[in-house]
């Protein structure tokens, strides 16, 4: 059983295919349920499984149930995807109080509560499990162009992965991340409406394809990265070059 959050488009829908096909039962969670009936349908279509799950990655409350209710659902869930995540594409000083909790809440608070009633269930059941937080390069390399809020919050989940690595070790919970240059998905079409072609600015002059992330996806959820843990995979098309 996997939990894939931010499912309802772009890399979280990607990602949710990619585990179906592995044949996991996935937890498709998100807002916009229209979208996740959509998705599931999809998967059965392919002959893969995969049940939706309404949730709002800003709410603490739905953070607190989620796993609980998937448990219950479809039994004890061992892998793990936080990638739900929102841009904040403003400069810090103008950003109101109530943007800076939203984007706080999204892209950090989100991913911990989550992982650690995860790693809570899974350390009770004696099960080893795979965490994949889904980070950014932004976490590196911030222009000063607006969003640097989004950096430093994905500067943090780089750093929770590092720590839940290191005190879940002993349980055999792998904990790790990847940090994704700029990908085409639906967040990046928002950013392109506002900023123009931003990948002529890149070495390869292009966006990512969100199919260049499955294997490294596969690998960290799989027997091959089993002594890998604490540990973020960069996949940026070279875009981080200077």
């Amino acid at each position: 059983v996997a939990i894939v959050t931010g499912a309802s488009s772009g890399l979280g829908a990607r990602f949710a295919r990619v585990l179906a096909s592995l044949g996991a039962h996935v937890a498709v969670c998100a807002r916009r349920t229209d979208r996740l009936e959509a998705l599931v349908a999809e998967i059965k279509a392919s002959g893969g499984s995969a049940t939706a799950f309404a949730f709002d990655a800003a709410s603490q409350v739905d953070c607190l149930k989620l796993v609980g209710e998937v448990e219950d659902a479809l039994g004890l869930p061992t892998i793990l995807v936080n990638n739900a995540g929102i841009p904040d594409a403003q400069r810090a000083h103008k950003m109101p109080p109530g943007l800076v909790n939203q984007v706080i809440a999204v892209n950090m608070t989100a991913p911990w509560l989550l992982a650690t009633a995860l790693g809570a269930r899974l350390i009770e059941a004696k099960t080893p499990g795979r965490i994949v937080n889904i980070a950014s390069m932004a976490a590196y390399d911030y222009n000063g162009m607006g969003a640097a809020l989004y950096s430093v919050t994905k500067a943090a989940v780089v750093r929770m992965t590092e720590a839940l690595a290191v005190e879940w070790s002993r349980q055999g919970i792998n904990v790790n991340a990847i940090a994704p240059g700029a990908f085409s998905s639906e967040m990046m079409d928002g950013m392109v409406s506002r900023m123009g072609d931003i990948s002529q600015h890149f070495p390869r002059k292009r966006l990512g394809d969100p199919a260049q992330l499955d294997s490294t996806l596969v690998y960290l959820v799989s027997p091959a990265s089993d002594a890998v843990t604490g540990t973020v995979i960069k996949v940026d098309d070279g875009q981080g070059s200077r």
